[in-house]
């Protein structure tokens, strides 16, 4: 199971909004076919490791990592391949959260008698596939909050430069994350000072997030680089829109979202997230000025920081990383757990969860 999740991780920036799996075949303790999941309409890791495996695969063992679908979608169905292929035994890291599937599979596999167990590594395939769990069991995606920040703690000088506070490494590994996922979040505050293009550069990139932009009041200018360079398709979501700016800005090449707004006349993040994930976003990357950070770290909706910092001293007149209000006392304020930390080049690359009680 430890080689089949490894092999899922191959298809994790391709193969989206589909979850990354892989499988193993295993006869007479001998790996006699493995594979994974590449591309969305492309065959499954089951498929693969079955081709390779061929009349070897009757009577053996198949680990996979996540439940194999029954239903026909834009590929044949996997429990029903296994089945055919005369296996023996199905050892299942995880059941599909997917309605479709949701434990059909494992029933298509018991019923022609083969043995079934599961839960066998599931911890690995829901770390690996925390946003297609979560579109299906929490409504909504995987919220990563991208952070850069210096020594001390800021994240722009006084006048807002920002760039560059961490090397081409830690800019690398921006572009790998956005590629993982499913749509880059970012403020129009943001789209304002910095004019980012919120894109995937990386040699042989096959896929672009949406860019999402939370734009309250549609200030998004139609000149901005969202639309005049290569990425995913641009999403702005407001509380108010002015008929002829909207067209404008659709014009321009955006799509246009209404969202409700809270009792204080701020989008509300529910809305939003629930949009993203009917466009079957399974992981949403942001990055945003320090307003927006703050507000989605109170808001209480980010799963995850990723955070950057640079070995540089910008000041006490710098600005600060994330605007959140001052903690009244040491042991109340919201606390965050280390997942793991390493170098990133010159910088240091910090992954942190909220710590739950």
């Amino acid at each position: 199971m430890r080689r089949a999740l490894r092999l899922a991780v191959k298809g994790l920036r391709t193969c989206a909004p589909n979850p990354a799996v892989g499988c193993v075949i295993v006869d007479a303790d001998r790996v006699v076919g493995e594979g994974f999941h590449a591309r969305t309409g492309e065959p499954h890791a089951e498929v693969f490791a079955l081709r390779e495996a061929g009349e070897r695969a009757r009577g053996a063992t198949a680990y996979v990592t996540l439940e194999p679908c029954s239903h026909h979608g834009l590929t044949p169905p996997c429990a029903p391949a296994l089945v055919e292929a005369g296996v023996s035994r199905v050892v299942i890291a995880a059941r599909d959260p997917h309605p479709s599937v949701a434990g059909n599979g494992i029933e298509t596999l018991r019923a022609a008698g083969i043995e079934v167990v599961v839960g066998i590594g599931e911890a690995g395939t829901r770390r690996i596939n925390r946003g297609f769990f979560s579109r299906f069991e929490r409504g909504r995606p995987w919220l990563t909050l991208k952070l850069a920040v210096s020594l001390d703690g800021k994240s722009a000088l006084a006048d807002g430069t920002s760039q560059w506070i961490t090397g081409p490494v830690a800019r690398a590994a921006v572009h790998r994350a956005r590629a993982r996922s499913g749509a880059v979040l970012t403020g129009v505050g943001t789209v304002l000072a910095d004019d980012p293009a919120l894109s995937v550069r990386l040699p042989g990139a096959s896929r672009q997030p949406i860019r999402a932009v939370l734009d309250s009041r549609l200030s998004t200018p139609t000149d901005a680089r969202l639309f005049s360079e290569p990425g995913g398709a641009v999403h702005l979501f407001c509380i108010a829109a002015d008929d002829a700016r909207r067209r404008a800005l659709e014009a321009a090449g955006a799509t246009v979202h209404l969202v409700e707004a809270d009792p204080e006349g701020r989008l509300q993040w529910d809305g939003v997230l629930q949009q993203l994930a009917g466009f079957d976003v399974n992981d949403v990357y942001a990055e945003c000025g320090p307003r927006l950070a703050g507000a989605l770290i109170a808001s209480g909706w980010v799963d995850e920081l990723d955070l950057f910092q640079g070995p540089h001293l910008l000041g006490p007149g710098a600005r600060a990383f994330a605007a959140v209000e001052d903690v009244a006392a040491i042991p109340d304020p919201p606390r965050w757990r280390v997942i793991w930390a390493r170098r990133a080049g010159r910088d240091v690359r910090i992954r942190l969860q909220p710590e739950k009680e």
